[in-house]
Order: structure tokens, then sequence, then C-alpha cells
């Protein structure tokens, strides 16, 4: 049998209309929907059916919407998995899926997250940009040269696969590498619609709000290996999980890192679980020829 990883697709992938065939056809996804509007206090599915496109795109519903809608599956199809990863918020998810967080308390720990997020982008304002058809340390040069100290930096934030990386930090930074980016030969960079340098420094209130909400939660030892985005290495301490999920809001989500890495210690096949299929797209670009599915 080849030892099988599940993915958990991170903010990016939600879409209005994410999950409602699913909540009308399937009596498993209704109940756990149900029981997160419950959870929540509001109802989330009706922004995730009905939208607005605005509302589903805040940052506080995006992440709950995300992580809801990749549980609800796991659970209704009962999957299993050697070992798990999601990117960046998706790290939630892959952490639900293997048992360290309950449910309800990954759910509300998410929405924290989501408008600890918001609220960072507003008090310490940044942005991110798209950078494609370059090698990832020559991105990261071009960062350290365009950065002029702690309070105009840019630095990489997201390894998504080889060539294609999202960088994060002030705005004046960001141009400045943008600048050099083109010069030096990049294909393609250029600015993202998000609400804040995410994976930055510029995160650290929402680090210090996450600390002490993950402080009240309790994490327990995986059923499987959890691959961390800060580290791109699998742990099954509970206490290692928890620091690594408070440094990814400060440090890179090293996706491709951590891609390679699961190849290398026998995972073969990958199955996407959640809204979308831009974790397929990444490992075909980082694994060619490996095994992969996803259920949406």
């Amino acid at each position: 049998m080849s030892k099988t990883a599940l993915l958990f697709p991170g903010q990016g992938s939600q879409k209005v209309g994410m999950g409602k065939a699913h909540y009308e056809s399937d009596p498993v996804f209704r109940k756990v929907f149900d029981e997160a509007n419950e959870i929540l206090g509001f109802s989330l599915s009706e922004i995730m059916f009905e939208g607005p496109d605005e509302s589903l795109r805040q940052t506080e519903n995006t992440q709950p919407a995300i992580f809801l809608h990749s549980i609800a599956l796991f659970k209704t199809l009962d999957l299993q998995a050697d070992a798990v990863a999601g990117h960046s918020l998706g790290e939630f998810s892959a952490l639900a899926a293997a048992g360290v967080l309950s449910f309800e308390d990954a759910l509300r720990v998410v929405r924290k997250r989501g408008q600890l997020m918001q609220q960072a982008g507003t008090d310490n304002p940044g942005t991110m940009a798209a950078v494609i058809g370059m090698a990832d340390e020559k991105v990261a040069e071009i960062c350290k040269e365009a950065s002029k100290g702690a309070d105009d930096i840019v630095v990489p934030a997201n390894y998504n696969c080889p060539g294609q990386l999202v960088i994060s930090g002030h705005e004046t930074a960001i141009d400045r590498a943008l600048v050099l980016l083109k010069e030096q030969g990049c294909k393609i960079a250029k600015k993202l619609p998000v609400s804040g340098a995410f994976h930055s420094p510029l995160m650290q209130s929402a680090y210090d709000g996450l600390k002490a909400e993950l402080d009240q939660v309790s994490f327990h030892t995986p059923s499987c290996p959890v691959y961390a985005n800060y580290t791109a290495r699998p742990t099954t301490s509970a206490d290692e999980i928890k620091e690594n999920l408070l440094s990814q809001l400060l440090n890179p989500v090293k996706w491709t890192q951590t891609l390679l890495q699961m190849k290398e210690d026998g995972l073969e096949a990958f199955t996407e679980v959640g809204p979308g299929n831009v974790l397929q797209g990444l490992v075909k670009r980082t694994l060619k020829g490996t095994a992969i599915s996803g259920h949406q």
C-alpha cells in the first residue's frame, strides 16, 4: 500500500457557493456546518453559500469558511492518512483532522486568527506580491536588498512551488523589490489584493493575540505526523505543534520544502481536501509524476 498524505488548502481557495451542494445532499456534511454556525453564534454557512463575495473575502470569514469546508469533507468521507499538512490556515484543518485540536476549539481559534490578522493589517499596514519565474534564493536576496530596516522591510512569505513565491512587507519595500525583480528578469512580479502583510514581522500583534488564544485550548498528540509550515518537517509533539502555529504567523510558509520532505520520507500519494484545487497544482509542479487527487 502506498503511503498517503492529506493536504488542506489555505486562504484564496474560497468562492461564493462553496459547500452548498454537499450541504443540501449529505446529512453528515450538513451536521458539521450546522454545528459550526451554533459554535460561532452566526450563520457562516449563509456567507459561504450566498455571499456577497466581499463578505466572504474578509479574512475573519474566509479562514473559518475554508476550515469548515475542509473538515466537513474530511468527516463526511471518513478519510485516513499516513501524514497531514496544510497551507497556512490549512495547518489548522490538518491539526483538526489529526486530532490535535477538537473541531470546536480549532473553529474558534481560526475565527479569532482571522480577526487578529485582519486587525494587524489595519494597525500595521502592508501588502504582498506574487513572484513567478525566478529562483527562490534570488528572490530572497532581492528582498534583503529592498529592505531598509525594521520599519521598511520585505521578506519571502510563501514558498509555493519552485519558481513561485509570495513576498510580504511594507508597501514601500514591496515597491522597491518589484522594481529590482523586473530589472533582474523576473517574468511576473505583481501586488496581490490582500488586507495585510501576512507571514511577516508585521503580524506581531496577531502573534501576541493568537498566543493568548492558544494558551486556552488543549493540544493532543496527533494520530499521524503533521508537517509544519514553519519547519517543513514532521512532528508528533503537541508542544512543538503549538509553537509552530505561532511561528508560522511571522515566518514564511515553506510549502515547496514541505512537499519535497514528504516525498523524501516515502509519501507517495497526495489528496487535497477542501475547496478548490490550488494545492493539487502545486504538487504537480513540485513533485512531477506524483499521484495527486482532490475532494472539493
